[in-house]
């Protein structure tokens, strides 16, 4: 049988950001030249959590990165890899056994800074060199800046821990995106502020945004909603247990959307998470965030 001819983009690609864009657009224009499948090799987990045992907030779930990839980079297979297995392997077997012989690589795109194989002893200066003497097609990319500022992960993770969410999506370069299937509520918004609701659970280990109200878009069974979000605790509701939430009043929408597989992308921090006196001045509040959710996609026309 004929292996597939794959050009295949090495990294963890979290939050998929600008700096992977410019790997992910090099493997593209690669695969163009030499009509073989652009593709993406990512790992289960965090390097960083696996290789020092510390929980690593992450920006997106692997089925995220996933989606960002095909969708922003027309990546068409992501090979999502256990990293306990290739770290435990040899850093010349994983470009010779796996990448060659196992997935039909012909050409590969890594980072500046991509390690690889037992103790991280794999390097792009090897990587480089194992593919000439293969016959392998190899291309090293660089930092990419912005601002003077080299875009990373880590940076980016700063910036929507503090809510600079709209800055986060500058250097993203597309908004930082949440999906999972809706849960139930205390069904607050419908049935008192007006307005209804879904409610979503961060998955472990993707970090939690500010505490606050965002302008949101949401995506469920292919359409797409403007919605005013909540993340916190919902300190004015009584009875709270304290759970953190991610809580969606969409815009022009009417039904039940309870199980379903929702994708919500956060463009602008309104404001921080407040309590309101009662219910009503909170029903006000979100109507008055609703409108500047409007305003603010509106002008993004």
């Amino acid at each position: 049988m004929k292996q597939t001819k794959r050009v295949i983009a090495l990294g963890f690609f979290d939050g998929v950001h600008l700096g992977h864009g410019a790997l992910l657009r090099k493997v593209t224009e690669r695969a163009t030249q030499l009509n073989a499948t652009p593709c993406a090799f990512t790992f289960d987990r965090s390097p960083t959590a696996a290789i020092t045992g510390q929980t690593v907030p992450l920006l997106s779930s692997v089925d995220d990165r996933i989606w960002l990839m095909k969708t922003h980079y027309q990546i068409q297979e992501v090979i999502v890899s256990s990293f306990d297995g290739m770290m435990r392997m040899d850093w010349q077997d994983f470009i010779t056994d796996y990448l060659v012989k196992e997935l039909g690589a012909i050409h590969v795109v890594a980072g500046h800074d991509f390690h690889f194989g037992y103790l991280g002893k794999g390097n792009p200066q090897r990587l480089q060199e194992t593919c000439q003497q293969l016959g392998i097609g190899c291309d090293i990319v660089g930092k990419v800046e912005e601002e003077g500022i080299t875009v990373s992960s880590t940076y980016i993770r700063s910036l929507i821990a503090q809510g600079e969410m709209e800055r986060a999506v500058h250097f993203l370069g597309h908004p930082h995106t949440l999906t999972n299937r809706v849960t139930h509520g205390k069904k607050i918004g419908s049935s008192s502020l007006g307005f209804p609701t879904v409610n979503l659970q961060i998955p472990f280990p993707v970090i939690t945004p500010a505490f606050g109200v965002y302008a949101t878009k949401v995506t469920v069974c292919n359409q797409t909603y403007q919605a005013v979000t909540n993340v916190g605790v919902r300190p004015t509701i009584e009875n709270n247990d304290g759970r953190v939430t991610v809580e969606g009043f969409i815009l022009d929408f009417h039904g039940d959307l309870y199980g379903q597989e929702l994708r919500m992308e956060f463009y602008q921090r309104l404001r921080g998470e407040e309590k309101f006196p009662s219910l009503q001045a909170l029903s006000t509040e979100i109507r008055r965030n609703a409108e500047q959710t409007r305003a603010f996609f509106n002008a993004m026309k």
